[in-house]
Parts: structure tokens; C-alpha cells; sequence
């Protein structure tokens, strides 16, 4: 039984996952207890309390330090000092030889076991250990007394640091000793990390007090769910595509451990057509575990939670759960449920299935009977009213399938969902016609609301029996638009459609809407004109003018993709026809891709009114619909320089997105351009790099290219000049076989042509702006892709020594920001202006451009260009400045100041060229390159070219010159 309750760190940790997402709260622990302070870590079980210890103890052994580690077990709890026993097999054995003897007997005693035999209710009122030698008072106190003292022993020879993980089952007699002592060596270089799952703040499970939260020498630090872009990192090392990382994100609540058990293995997560898989044994077993741990009050407030489809504290309330809201608290701390505004969420939502298939058929009636005398929405109470029993009810079926419907039309798609399914189940044999009527209805609305289970289980159902075409070939292509932009692998579920479909132009016609979205999707847009057309004909022929309007959409979108110039022809044409009904698909309809071209037309107040109106109309939805319409305000938002709207919008969209299981990468597209305007230039490339892996994974070629473009800005802006390069140019990559977005709809051209300039490669940035200037639509010159491209030849003019022309091109470029009301851009200009200023030597004139940039800046909250202005501002080091060369995370800043000959210079020197080698690649006399040297390393006050390479290196990426 010893080696049961020892406590050994290595037996007892779950299987930890590498540290990702904590690098800040790792450092505020650490910085705690590198000042001497000790801490308790709280939070629900699996949240990652042992990987954090694991981290803050390698950190401290590897620093020299002795590390004293416990962890406390449900059946350690019930033997005293099980916990001490453990702590006293890590104290270096020439520790207690030097105990006064009868503290070293009983540390003696600790180290053989025999705290085993003592009784479970021993503490407080301890019986002999063993009859006639010490009474139980002595005994513990004798344990406290060799406790203290070895831990002074221990910290006068290294700082010591005592750890105890899952603190909440420690048993009472080594808490008590190990606190005691604690308090006494408050100050010294004794410090302590305790981490526990505790229920309720200052209470243990069975009613002890909890010695460790009210210790005066520990600071409380609360271990956070991991965010979705972490989680979606940790698993992508595990091989699991981003869109079920997400969906796991929000299944877990972000809880690592219980998202790694929902991952399962490979062959549980059965990704093909977005089929749920079923719920891996060991998530059932730890959901199990965890129920089993609450009282009997606590497990009968879940399950009332279970039974409804959205549950609330007030709900819980209402029905008579007085202790409703100490009871969601306690199941909070066992990770089982998230609390957030009043709303309830399981982690997993398996867990209300758990619960309610524990429960007894007729207590769950009961439950269901009383709930539906108390919720406030009609809907609801009809659903409640039909799980009260499962007999078929002809008259029970068609109310269900009628409030179905009204919920289905005023946004409700997740309960209208639930009800035409509940409709079809109480519908009885002989009426099958309109059970299969039912199960489509129940599968359509599920497919634009996300709901994978349901959309499975209806087509399943359908796909069964003996069903008539028309009814096989809608819910298979509910199953489609259940995938999103994940289509690549949609090709089996296509081709069994068209056969059922036949020749039917009404069945046929929807189907080709789709494939034409899917060809879209993977950048194969002859192929998505060719089922445009042919949707088009066929829609026409069966009097469908939804599908023919939404055809006529693509049509124009693909036009405009390719650069023909009839684009405007193919809308018109789309808008002239009957507005098609929304029902989930608003992102597919004419209104929705005139929005579009609004946006890529510079008409952002235009598109920001309308886009505002289909957000009304779709509030509080769920699905691609909504997602679509926040993620297209976010990107206006940013365009227009209202920065906060577009981290809203994006972060709406994207939090959607992840409950709804959607395609992650679109939304991750607009939180790095919402990022970049007013965020963080650090996340804008997280977010960017963890979509063109999103997008890879699905064969998504519309956002691989946008996530390339903002990873490139990303990189540019943080000092990246190579990486940024290397992203944008990816974009054109002639390996990926894929037409390029032309420049009116993707403005990435601009950006690469400026960096290139920058990097000395002059022609080749010429090369870029004449292609991009020559697929211009006539109708885009003069606008702001035709901005865009003459801020870019500014760079270009300047580095060829043409300033006149470049601040020529620059006052155009912006004006036609100004009158666009694109601020953020024209900011954007003035500091191009002050670099080509301070490169003419007229610094007045550049500190002038850089000041009004910040104002610009400063007055739209655009915090990563502030940031940028003021770097700009701060200009060249002083003469005489320390030698050793600027911080490493000034060397771009340092960068900024050089003049356009001085860059090319300082990067062929930095990768190793001599004096006389850069004079010859650019055809300049070895003087000149001596006096651009001097200047370098002036600026970045240096005295070689290994430092300057090594700061060029941190700045723009080179590699460092040889050594």
C-alpha cells in the first residue's frame, strides 16, 4: 500500500502535452517564486495545473535548485502523512542522520511505511501509530518539528522549492504539517507551488478547510482554458487538422487534457464528410469519474441543465434548483461545465448525453414535464412536451413540425433542427411519407446551422429507407454544405447525388450550384464557370430563380477572378432577378456578393450600410451565413480605420465559427487583418500561419493566397524582409497550377514590389508593378488597387534615386486614400514619405511625415502602426553612442533610418561580401562603399561586420555572415 499512496510525480502525472499557450503565465509564476513568494495554482481538472508544474520544476533543477515534489491520490488522502512520506524520499539522505534522534525515528517510521497502518480518521485525533511508544499529538508533532528543520538544512545549502500537485487530495495530517511549516519559513529561500481542483473556494470536498488558499505566504494564480489558436497549435503537432482542433477547442472548453481524450486516435476522429465520431470510451469513463465525484444535489442541477437545449442559471431557477448557482460553480471546478453571463455549457456536450442517459426513463419524464411548465418559449415547451414520451403521436408530430417551421424563420435553426427530427421520430408507420419529409427538413436546417450529429442521423435515416430521389439527393446535399469550404473531398457524395438526381433539371441544377462553389473553393474557376452555366440553363428550365440568381452570383464572382471584364454584366444580371430565400445561405446570394464588390471596388461605406442590414436579418444565427457577414464587416471595419469594430467583428466570427464546427481559416484570414490594423503584428502572423495550414489541409485556394498576403505583411512589418518575400511570392508559386487572384480582389502585389525594392531587387520589383498595372480593370485605375501599386513604385523610384517621381507617386496615392476614407493606408503613405525623406537628408521634413502618420494613427486607435510611426520618429542613434551595437529588438528600427544605397550595402556586406565585391554588384567605386559603411555602422553603432550582420540577421532575417 505504500508505493499506492506515495505520491511519486512520475506515477502519478497524466500523460502532459508539450507547453504551448503558457509562456505568460509560466512567467508569472516564476517571477513569484523567484522573489521568494509561493503559489497555488487552481482550476478544473485537466486544464493543465501538472504541465505547469512540470515546466517551473525543470526550470528550477536546472537552476540548482532542490525540488521537493508530492501529489496527493483519492486513496493517499485517507492515510495520514501518506503526503509527507513521499516528500521525505526526495530530502537527501545526509538530511536526517543530522535530526535529533527522536525526530529522526519518526522520519524513520515515514521512510519504512508505517504511517500505513495508522486509521483513516487519524487526523486530527491521532492514535498511536503504534500502541505504547508515541501518543498521536506527540507523534504529529514531532513530524513538524523534523519537517521544519529539514527544510532549513535544505535551503542553507540550495534554495528549495516544495511542490504539491493535485493538493485537493492530500491527506489532513501532511497538509497541516506542511503548511505549519511553511508559515514559519516565510522568507527564507523555502518556497512553495501547490496546485488543486478544489470545488468550491475554501472548501474541500467532504467539508475540510483547505489550509493551502488560506495560507498568507501564497498568491492564488488561476491556470486559464487554452485558447483555440493554442489549442489548434498543440494538435497540429499531433497531426490533427485545424477545423477538428477547433471543434475540439469548443467541445473541451478549452481544457487540454479532456481535448487530447476527445481526440482520440486516428481511427476515432473519422473526419470523412464531417461524420461525427462516436464518443472514444475513455471520454465517457473520465466523464463518468467526474459526475460520480458531485453530491447527489449537484449531479440532479446537471441533469435538469441536460434536459434543455439551452440552458441558463435562471432557467435552473425557475425549476426549482435553489442551489443552482453553487452547484454549476462545483461542476465548473471538475471541468464538466463552462458558466459564462448566466448561459451553461457542457465540456464536452457529451456530458448532457452522460447525464441523461444515467437518468431513469421516467424520472427524466418528470423532469421534462416540469420543465415545461417553466420555460418561457413556445418552442421549447413543445419539445419538452414530446419528450415526455416516445410513442408516436400523429396530432404531437405535426405541432412539433409547425413550431419546427416558425422557429426555422425567425433565425432558430438549431431548435428547428431538433424539432423536425423529434417530428419524423413521433411520427407514426403508416404516415412515412411525411417522416422522410421530416428527416430532410431536420437535415437541411442542421447542414446551415453546423449541426453535424443531426444532419448524420436524418440522412442516414432517409438514406436507409426506401426513400424517392428527390428526398436522397437533398440530404446529400445537406451533408455538402455541411462541409463548408472543406469540399476537396467531397467528390463520392457528389457523384451519388447526380445519380440519384437523374435528369431532373430541379434536383440537377442545385447540385451544379454547388460544384461550381466547390471548384470555386479550390481555385479551379474555369471549371466553377462551367457548372455556373450549366446550373444556370438548368435553373431556368425548372422555373428555380433561387438557383439561377445564386448561379448567376458565382458567375460574376469568377469573371471578376480571372479579370474579364463582364463581371458587372453577370451581377446586374443576378440582382435583377427575385431576391432567393436566406435560409442559412445569405453568403451564396447576389445582395451578399455585391456587398463583395462593394469592398473590392473601394465602395467601403456602401458595403459597411449593407452588410450591416444582413447582419440585422441574420442575429443570432448560427452557421456560414453569419460567420460570412462578420468576417466581411471586419475586413470594411479595418479598410476604413475603425480598428476596435474589426476585432470585434473578427473575433465574433471566429468564436462562431468554432461552436458552429466550421472551416477555422476563413475567420483566422479576418482576425489577422484586424490584428494588423489595430491588434498585434505578432498575432496577425500567428493567425496567418496557422490558416495556410488550415487551408492546405482542406484545398482551399481562395484563403491559401489571402492567409500568404497577410502573412507577408505580417513578416514585412515585423522586420522579416526575407520572410515576407518568400510568403507573398508563394502567392504566384506556378507549382500550385491555380489562376492568381487578380489585383482588384487580393492587393498583395503592392506589397511584394515594395519589398523587393527594398531588398535591392530593383527590376524585378518593376516586373511586379507593370504585370499588376496591366490586369488592372479600367474601371480600377485611378482607385485604390492603382494606389496601392503607386506607393510601391514610390519605394521603387526612391531606390533607384528618382525622389521627385516617388514623392510624386506617394502625394497621389495619398489623396486617392483620403477620398477612398481609407486612413489607415494614407498613415501608411506618410511613412513611406519620411523614410524617402530622411534619405534626401531633409530630417525636418521626415520627423514632419512621421508625426502626422502617429496623429493619423493615434486618432483610429491603430496600435501596431503607432508602434510603427513611433520607431520612425525615433531615428538614427546618437554620434558617439555605446559601441556594442542597439538592442536586438531595435535593429529593425536601426534598419528604418538607412538610405536606399546604405541598405544594399549593409545587406551584401552582411552576407559576407568584401568592400571591392559590393562596389562591383552595385556599380559604385570602393570609397563609396567605405563612406556607406562608415555611416552603417554609425547608425547601428557598430564596429564590425559580424555585429552588423548579427542585427541584420534579428531585422530583416539574413543569415548571419561567416565566421
Amino acid at each position: 500500500m505504500a508505493d499506492q499512496v506515495a505520491g511519486s510525480a512520475e506515477t502519478l502525472d497524466p500523460p502532459s502535452a508539450p507547453l504551448v499557450g503558457r509562456a505568460a503565465l509560466l512567467a508569472s509564476v516564476e517571477s513569484r517564486i523567484a522573489a521568494g513568494g509561493s503559489v497555488v495554482l487552481t482550476g478544473s481538472s485537466g486544464i493543465g495545473k501538472t504541465t505547469v508544474i512540470g515546466a517551473v520544476c525543470g526550470s528550477a533543477t536546472a537552476r540548482g535548485e532542490n525540488v521537493l515534489r508530492t501529489s496527493g491520490t483519492e486513496i493517499g488522502r485517507r492515510v495520514p502523512y501518506s503526503g509527507l512520506a513521499a516528500l521525505l524520499h526526495r530530502v537527501p539522505p545526509e538530511l536526517p542522520a543530522a535530526l535529533a534522534p527522536a525526530q529522526r525515528s519518526v522520519v524513520g517510521d515515514l521512510l519504512a511505511g508505517e504511517h500505513t497502518r495508522m486509521c483513516p480518521e487519524a487526523f486530527p485525533r491521532v492514535r498511536p501509530p503504534w500502541e505504547g511508544r508515541l501518543s498521536g499529538a506527540r507523534f504529529h508533532d514531532l513530524c513538524g518539528q523534523a519537517w521544519q528543520e529539514l527544510l532549513e538544512r535544505s535551503s542553507a545549502l540550495f534554495p528549495t522549492l516544495v511542490v504539491v500537485d493535485d493538493a485537493h487530495w492530500l491527506d489532513a495530517a501532511s497538509a497541516d504539517v506542511l503548511t505549519h511549516a511553511l508559515h514559519h519559513l516565510a522568507g527564507t529561500d523555502v518556497r512553495a507551488l501547490v496546485a488543486g481542483g478544489w470545488p468550491e473556494r475554501g472548501t474541500a470536498a467532504d467539508g475540510e478547510d483547505l489550509p493551502w488558499l488560506t495560507a498568507p505566504i501564497a498568491v492564488e494564480v488561476a491556470v486559464p482554458p487554452l485558447p483555440a489558436e493554442d489549442l489548434v497549435e498543440l494538435f497540429d503537432r499531433h497531426g490533427v487538422p485545424a477545423r477538428v482542433a477547433n471543434k475540439l477547442h469548443a467541445d473541451s472548453g478549452g481544457n487540454p487534457y479532456l481535448a487530447l481524450a476527445l481526440a482520440g486516435g486516428p481511427a476515432d476522429r473519422a473526419p470523412r464528410h464531417g461524420r461525427p465520431a462516436p464518443l472514444p470510451h475513455r471520454v465517457r469513463a473520465l466523464i463518468g469519474e467526474r459526475v460520480a465525484r458531485l453530491s447527489a444535489q449537484t449531479r440532479e442541477t446537471l441533469l435538469v441543465a441536460a434536459l434543455t437545449t439551452r440552458p441558463t442559471l435562471e432557467l435552473l431557477l425557475r425549476a426549482g434548483r435553489a442551489d443552482a448557482e453553487y452547484d454549476i460553480r462545483v461542476a465548473a471546478a471538475t471541468g464538466l461545465v463552462v458558466g459564462e453571463g448566466g448561459q451553461i455549457r457542457f465540456t464536452p456536450p457529451a456530458v448532457a448525453g452522460v447525464l441523461a442517459e444515467s437518468a431513469r426513463a421516467d424520472h427524466r419524464a418528470r423532469l421534462h414535464s416540469a420543465l415545461a411548465t417553466v420555460v418561457t418559449d413556445a418552442a421549447a415547451r413543445v419539445r419538452h412536451r414530446a419528450l415526455v414520451c416516445a410513442d408516436p403521436n400523429a396530432e404531437l408530430a405535426r405541432e412539433l413540425e409547425s413550431t419546427a417551421a416558425q422557429a426555422r424563420r425567425r433565425g432558430s435553426r438549431r431548435l428547428a433542427a431538433e424539432l423536425y427530427l423529434l417530428a419524423a421520430e413521433r411520427t407514426p408507420a403508416e404516415l412515412d411519407g411525411r417522416r422522410l419529409d421530416r428527416l430532410v427538413a431536420a437535415a437541411e436546417v442542421g447542414a446551415t446551422a453546423g449541426l453535424s450529429e443531426v444532419v448524420h442521423r436524418a440522412a442516414d435515416a432517409v438514406l436507409a429507407a426506401d426513400a424517392p430521389a428527390a428526398q436522397r439527393v437533398r440530404v446529400r446535399m445537406a451533408l455538402i454544405d455541411l462541409a463548408g469550404q472543406g469540399l476537396s473531398d467531397m467528390d463520392e457524395l457528389f457523384a451519388a447525388a447526380l445519380l440519384d438526381a437523374g435528369e431532373d433539371p430541379a434536383l440537377t441544377g442545385p447540385l451544379r450550384l454547388r460544384r461550381s462553389w466547390a471548384a470555386m473553393v479550390a481555385g479551379d474557376h474555369e471549371r466553377s464557370a462551367h457548372h455556373a452555366d450549366s446550373a444556370i440553363a438548368l435553373a431556368r428550365t425548372a422555373g428555380d430563380r433561387a438557383t439561377e440568381s445564386m448561379a448567376l452570383a458565382v458567375t460574376a464572382m469568377t469573371a471578376r477572378a480571372t479579370g474579364r471584364a463582364d463581371h458587372r454584366l453577370h451581377m446586374d444580371r443576378a440582382l435583377a432577378l427575385p431576391e432567393p430565400e436566406l435560409d442559412g445561405r445569405l453568403h451564396m446570394t447576389p445582395r451578399f456578393v455585391a456587398a463583395r464588390f462593394a469592398v473590392f471596388d473601394d465602395r467601403l461605406d456602401d458595403a459597411r450600410h449593407d452588410l450591416l442590414a444582413m447582419l440585422a436579418r441574420t442575429e443570432g444565427g448560427t452557421g456560414e451565413e453569419i460567420v460570412a457577414v462578420l468576417r466581411s464587416l471586419s475586413d470594411v471595419s479595418a479598410r476604413l480605420g475603425r480598428c476596435a469594430d474589426a476585432l470585434h467583428f473578427a473575433d465574433r466570427a471566429i468564436r462562431i465559427a468554432e461552436d458552429s464546427g466550421l472551416s477555422p481559416g476563413p475567420g483566422w484570414y479576418n482576425g489577422a487583418i484586424a490584428e494588423l490594423a489595430g491588434g498585434s503584428v505578432a498575432r496577425a502572423g500567428a493567425y496567418a500561419q496557422r490558416g495556410v495550414r488550415a487551408s492546405e489541409q482542406e484545398g482551399d485556394s481562395i484563403f491559401l493566397e489571402r492567409h500568404l498576403h497577410v502573412l507577408g505583411q505580417a513578416r514585412l512589418r515585423a522586420g522579416d524582409l526575407c520572410g515576407g518575400i518568400a510568403a507573398l511570392r508563394r502567392i504566384a508559386d506556378p507549382t500550385r497550377d491555380r489562376r492568381v487572384s487578380p489585383p482588384s480582389m487580393l492587393r498583395w502585389h503592392g506589397d511584394l514590389a515594395s519589398a523587393l525594392a527594398l531588398g535591392g531587387r530593383l527590376d524585378e520589383s518593376e516586373q511586379v508593378i507593370r504585370s499588376a498595372r496591366q490586369a488592372l480593370d479600367p474601371a480600377d485605375r485611378g482607385r485604390g488597387t492603382s494606389a496601392h501599386l503607386d506607393r510601391a513604385e514610390a519605394v521603387l523610384c526612391a531606390a533607384r534615386g528618382d525622389v521627385g517621381r516617388a514623392v510624386e507617386l506617394l502625394d497621389h496615392a495619398t489623396q486617392v486614400f483620403e477620398v477612398l476614407h481609407q486612413p489607415l493606408e494614407a498613415g501608411h503613405c506618410l511613412l513611406v514619405r519620411g523614410r524617402i525623406e530622411r534619405s534626401r537628408r531633409r530630417h525636418a521634413a521626415a520627423r514632419t511625415a512621421g508625426a502626422q502618420a502617429l496623429a493619423l494613427f493615434t486618432r483610429y486607435d491603430a496600435r501596431p502602426w503607432m508602434e510603427q510611426a513611433r520607431r520612425t520618429l525615433a531615428g538614427p542613434p546618437a554620434a558617439g553612442g555605446p559601441p556594442t551595437g542597439p538592442p536586438r529588438s531595435d535593429a529593425a528600427a536601426a534598419f528604418a533610418t538607412l538610405t536606399a544605397t546604405e541598405e544594399r550595402v549593409a545587406r551584401l556586406v552582411a552576407q559576407g561580401a568584401s568592400n571591392r565585391e559590393a562596389a562591383a554588384a552595385l556599380f559604385l567605386s570602393v570609397k563609396t562603399v567605405e563612406a556607406s559603411l562608415t555611416r552603417i555602422y554609425r547608425k547601428f553603432a557598430v564596429r564590425s561586420r559580424t555585429q552588423l550582420g548579427s542585427h541584420l540577421h534579428d531585422a530583416l532575417g539574413l543569415p548571419e555572415p561567416p565566421r
